[in-house]
């Protein structure tokens, strides 16, 4: 606001009563080039605070009520929005910055951006324009060919400095790399191409390899630079690569992936598939053994690769455990857990879930921001709770264990009670008892990660459908209308919270799947147990991202806690019985799993 741009690190002057006189980013220790240092700006306020106090602190206090304003801009509400205009004006939007060589949108730096994935997903589904999906895969696939993907020990770094993918800031961040997983999930569904989902599982075998702590938290993310370079872990020679592979097997490994004696990245090489063709006197990709072939040859040499690179100095790993980023997680592996069948995963985000609980919540209930060295600290912003509880959803639509949904609803409460602006709509960026700043920020910008408004949105909506809490479903309401002015300025920037929009607009599917507990049935027929799974299957087996589902069994009485609603349903012929309902309108109830299947 005072200069026109910002970042890291930041500087802030404030009077000994914490009102800022002055901020500014990146000063250097003493005048450089033309720029004003460190030393220089002290020494001046120091002298203006003794000869001229009184114009620092008007100053000061119109710097105050420029942040007013600013947190204010666009919460104006409009009578109406017309929700289809809006979509489709961002689709418009996204299609005409979209890269149609390389994928992404914009030039460089390109951002993953995840959330613009998932609502291009959700359009292509809604109205069924193909340009949408092909967006979508043709991302999918420039990403993980480029050097922003790590090749050799799986995970995305946070962004690429050109247009191709080729070269990345090296920095791998958690919330990066759970919001892409998601997004390859998402695509798999849709698609149902393997290599999707094979890029997701990728994904979280770096996670649970690098990121993961001892007890279940996972870390934040690891440095771009190790020895004091930017990417020397992550980058090869020509020499090196011979040196590991030898020689037959180092010069086509460095064919494969673009690396050369020139090399891409100051005069080394990031490996990639960018420019990837097959040579002619190769092996023909088209047939099956011999791509299967290639695929083993490919994972010998790597795992080659990656065991000489664990032998350099490492990045810097940042292990702080943050209950946001965890909440990501945990949303991304539950997610996998029950679209590719892998208890591993589901494991993971069960053991994420345990450790936040153990180590991050307070004995009143209060969610705690960050945990490192066996300390956890700072009062929980809106991000930790709207991100966990979307954790906890995820969670139980994997494991149907009526406790996450407990939790999750437990939590939205607090974040209701903690950080709803009850004068105006929306929710602050930090709660009624942290700290009381110069300003209560309210953001919904969806950036590098959804805002903390846009999230809770759709939570607020899943939870009335999961839950029957209609007052959750007026909660939505609220916040569409708090946030209309800002929507109808800058739609393109609040893609999630569309995301959100679409899901309260468009047809719903709620599914009601009532069974026997296995544990308690004395006739020993696994058949209703089975049935269930088998019905849970088929949900899963397709992308369905305005469907909500349930399973309820008579001995799992804490379901009935938090959705009191769920007692009116019976099972039919005291077998496995589903109840597929639109916008809360069920359809008769259906025993045959055949006769489930046609109705989805």
């Amino acid at each position: 606001m005072i200069n026109g741009q910002g970042g890291w690190p930041l500087t802030i002057i404030m009077t000994p009563n914490k009102k800022p006189i002055f901020a500014g980013t990146y000063f250097p220790k003493n005048d450089q080039l033309g720029m004003a240092g460190m030393m220089r700006i002290i020494n001046k306020i120091s002298v203006m605070w003794a000869t001229d106090k009184n114009e620092l602190i008007t100053r000061s206090e119109k710097i105050m009520a420029g942040v007013s304003r600013a947190n204010a801009v666009g919460l104006g509400r409009l009578e109406r929005i017309d929700s289809e205009v809006l979509f489709k004006r961002v689709f418009s939007e996204l299609v005409c910055d979209f890269d149609q060589m390389y994928g992404g949108f914009g030039n460089a730096p390109k951002f993953p951006s995840p959330h613009n994935l998932y609502f291009l997903l959700r359009y292509w589904h809604l109205y069924k324009d193909e340009r949408a999906l092909q967006m979508v895969e043709k991302t999918l696939e420039g990403m993980k060919r480029g050097g922003i993907f790590d090749c050799i020990g799986y995970g995305f770094s946070r962004y690429s400095t050109d247009r191709k993918w080729l070269v990345p800031h090296f920095e791998k961040m958690l919330y990066d790399n759970s919001l892409l997983a998601i997004a390859y999930l998402e695509c798999f569904q849709a698609t149902k191409n393997p290599k999707y989902s094979e890029v997701a599982m990728q994904i979280f075998t770096y996670i649970l390899r690098d990121l993961i702590s001892p007890e279940g938290g996972f870390y934040t993310a690891e440095d771009a630079d190790s020895e004091g370079e930017e990417g020397k872990f992550y980058c090869w020679t020509v020499e090196e690569v011979v040196q590991v592979l030898g020689n037959k097997d180092g010069k086509k490994f460095c064919k494969y992936f673009d690396i050369t004696t020139s090399g891409n990245f100051e005069n080394k090489n990031i490996p990639n598939l960018i420019m990837h063709t097959v040579p002619k006197e190769e092996k023909v990709w088209s047939e099956e053994k011999a791509w299967s072939e290639e695929k083993v040859w490919l994972e010998e040499c790597r795992q080659k690769m990656f065991d000489y690179r664990n032998t350099r100095v490492h990045p810097f790993k940042d292990d702080k455990v943050l209950s946001s980023l965890n909440g990501l997680t945990i949303a991304a592996l539950s997610i996998a857990g029950r679209v590719l069948g892998i208890t591993e995963y589901t494991e993971a985000a069960e053991k994420s879930g345990n450790f936040i609980f153990a180590k991050l919540v307070r004995s009143d209930g209060r969610l705690l921001a960050r945990y490192r060295d066996g300390h956890s600290d700072h009062l929980g912003f809106v991000d930790d709770y709207a991100f966990l509880i979307w954790g906890l959803i995820e969670l139980y639509e994997t494991t149907y264990n009526p406790d996450y949904l407990k939790n999750a609803l437990k939590l939205n409460d607090d974040l209701i009670r903690l950080f709803c602006d009850e004068k105006s709509g929306g929710l602050f960026l930090y709660g009624i008892d942290g700290e009381q700043l110069i300003a209560r920020p309210k953001e919904i910008y969806d950036g590098a990660i959804p805002s903390g408004n846009s999230v809770a949105t759709l939570n607020f909506l899943r939870l009335a459908r999961l839950t029957g809490r209609f007052d959750l479903e007026e909660k939505a309401k609220l916040q569409f209308a708090t946030f209309s002015q800002n929507l109808q300025s800058v739609p393109r920037g609040q893609t999630y919270f569309l995301m959100a929009l679409m899901f309260a607009e468009k047809p719903t599917n709620e599914i009601m799947i009532i069974c026997k507990d296995e544990s308690h049935d004395g006739s020993n027929d696994e058949s209703n147990v089975k049935d269930s799974r088998r019905m849970v299957n088929i949900i899963n087996e397709e992308f369905r991202p305005f469907t909500v589902s349930m399973v309820y069994s008579k001995d799992k009485s804490t379901l009935s806690e938090v959705a009191p609603f769920v007692v009116d349903y019976k099972m039919k012929d005291d077998k496995t019985t589903a109840y597929i309902c639109e916008n809360f309108t069920c359809n008769k109830p259906v025993t045959s799993i055949e006769e489930f299947r046609r109705l989805l």
